[in-house]
């Protein structure tokens, strides 16, 4: 498939309530017939808590969620969630298929100004997700500032960012978004979260899809519970790649361990 049809949901929280949150999910994921990958927001059942492991609701739950509404929107569906594990809590960014197929990454970078370090394992592995004939590397929030991680080998065609991230904070956001698309020669799209969390923090959503030039082929009104939409077209990001071939002298000294 040549073209991506990608929607992200820039919506509110409630705070530690996962019944709720995916209740408030089900009211406006039913008109969403035709699309191909439908993105939440980072935590989408919790908002983004420290307590959120103790909480959270269940793995298998969560993931037969999204599995029911991939099979009704025959589309991959998928945002991050706070899970308990084995091995210890994990920020988990789950994307399921149709078929019922299930990707995951667990968040790499952990904000530790929030102390998330303290609470959460951090995850090892990058993951890149194939899907309807695109490559699709999911990323979590603060991995989104370092740009070593995201880096593209020319394997991905799209990275994907789900946030938790302050409105005091949005321009760091937008710019850095820009940035990953410009320098991976990809597309890029930032699902972030709107309103307030029960921390005071304040969130404005700027939810952007990013095309490989750096242009916005979409962006959410700051603030406004609302779908962004977009188009993407693998054609036309290879074309670009030929014409302006940059990806040919980046540096061959970054490993993904």
């Amino acid at each position: 498939m040549s073209t991506l049809k990608l929607s992200l949901l820039q919506q509110p929280l409630v705070w530690l309530d996962g019944e709720a949150n995916l209740s408030h999910f089900d009211s406006l994921l039913g008109p969403l017939v035709g699309r191909d990958l439908i993105i939440l927001p980072e935590m989408f059942t919790t908002g983004f808590a420290m307590q959120a492991p103790e909480r959270a609701l269940p793995e298998s739950r969560v993931i037969e969620w999204l599995h029911q509404w991939a099979q009704k929107l025959n589309a991959m569906i998928g945002g991050s969630v706070a899970l308990s594990t084995s091995k210890g809590a994990v920020n988990r960014f789950l994307l399921v298929e149709p078929q019922g197929k299930v990707h995951f990454y667990d968040k790499r970078h952990l904000f530790r100004m929030a102390g998330e370090h303290n609470y959460y394992i951090a995850g090892k592995r990058r993951e890149v997700v194939e899907w309807r004939g695109w490559r699709i590397l999911p990323q979590v929030c603060y991995d989104l500032r370092f740009p070593v991680w995201s880096r593209n080998g020319q394997d991905y065609d799209l990275a994907l960012y789900v946030a938790n991230w302050p409105a005091r904070r949005t321009h760091h956001w937008q710019a850095l978004l820009t940035a990953r698309a410009i320098e991976n020669q990809a597309y890029v799209a930032g699902c972030n979260r709107v309103g307030d969390d029960d921390n005071g923090h304040h969130y404005s959503g700027d939810s952007l899809i990013i095309n490989a030039l750096g242009e916005e082929l979409a962006r959410a009104e700051p603030g406004a519970s609302m779908i962004i939409e977009a188009e993407l077209s693998l054609e036309a990001l290879q074309d670009y790649r030929e014409s302006f071939p940059a990806w040919r002298d980046a540096d061959s000294f970054l490993r993904h361990e």
